[in-house]
């Protein structure tokens, strides 16, 4: 094979490796900066509608790695993989900041922080901000949580 053939097949995989190695850059800086803080909603989204039922006090986890842990929902509750996260969860699935649960008068909502793999409760993806009740289920990444009294 002539020498300039090799040559140029030298620099397409240069080209190539370093394209591979830029867009790896790329992501890890993107993952890196999403630990600083939590992401905020371009907008407020109408909370969705559902019967009511009484409110939680508290979530369990009846799936996972952390299977059996008791939380309570006295206060705001961040959940993702991240080291500021309330409920840290170490599942590729999970976004450094993923969801959360927080107070909003006398129930408790859950909220997408704009998650890559979804927010699920009772097996229906999470769009907006949701009333929680008890006996829902929230599933992030392999992990699911049942709200209880």
């Amino acid at each position: 094979m002539p020498e300039i053939v090799l040559d140029l097949l030298k620099f397409l995989f240069l080209g190539i490796l370093y394209i591979f190695i830029a867009r790896a850059v790329r992501v890890i800086a993107l993952e890196l900066k999403g630990t600083d803080a939590a992401p905020t909603p371009a907008r407020a989204p109408a909370p969705q509608k559902r019967t009511k039922k009484k409110a939680p006090t508290k979530a369990v986890i009846v799936q996972g790695d952390k299977k059996g842990k008791t939380l309570n929902l006295d206060q705001e509750l961040i959940i993702g993989r991240g080291d500021k996260a309330g409920l840290v969860l170490d599942d590729t699935y999970v976004s450094t900041v993923h969801a959360r649960i927080f107070a909003k008068g006398d129930t408790y909502m859950l909220e997408d922080l704009g998650s890559t793999n979804g927010t699920y409760l009772n097996r229906q993806r999470v769009t907006s901000q949701i009333e929680l009740q008890r006996g829902d289920q929230v599933k992030i990444g392999k992990t699911v949580l049942e709200m209880r009294r």
